[in-house]
């Protein structure tokens, strides 16, 4: 099992940049698959990003492709989303989780953080 927490949130304006950490605990966080989810006020959460087991391999949704970056530190146990040339529409509650393997939807996540917000204004 583990336990997941984000931070990294905040106000930034449109074109501004941030980055997102979520720290694992446990001894085992290398063996899990990590990735980004967001949730807009009244849209379901959807998949941002993710990275596979041994920081090899990444996924991005379209819309970020070019501006966002997933990476992990597994001797950290934590693994970021850097995030640049930001826009309002990015504005949402920002998750992570993790699995066993990589996934790119939802509901195969086993384990879940409580979420950070980001607010882009424009």
């Amino acid at each position: 099992q583990v336990q997941l927490a984000e931070s990294g949130g905040g106000l930034v304006q449109a074109g501004g940049s941030l980055r997102l950490s979520c720290a694992a605990s446990g001894r085992t966080f290398s063996s899990y698959a990590m990735g980004w989810f967001r949730q807009a006020p009244g849209k379901e959460r959807e998949f941002v990003a993710a990275v596979n087991r041994g920081g090899s391999t990444t996924y991005y949704t379209e819309s970020v492709k070019g501006r966002f970056l997933i990476s992990r530190d597994n001797a950290k146990n934590t693994v970021y989303l850097q995030m640049n040339s930001l826009k309002p529409e990015d504005t949402a509650v920002y998750y992570c989780a993790a699995r066993s393997s990589v996934a790119l939807t939802t509901g195969l996540y086993d384990y879940w953080g409580q979420g950070t917000q980001v607010t882009v204004s424009s």
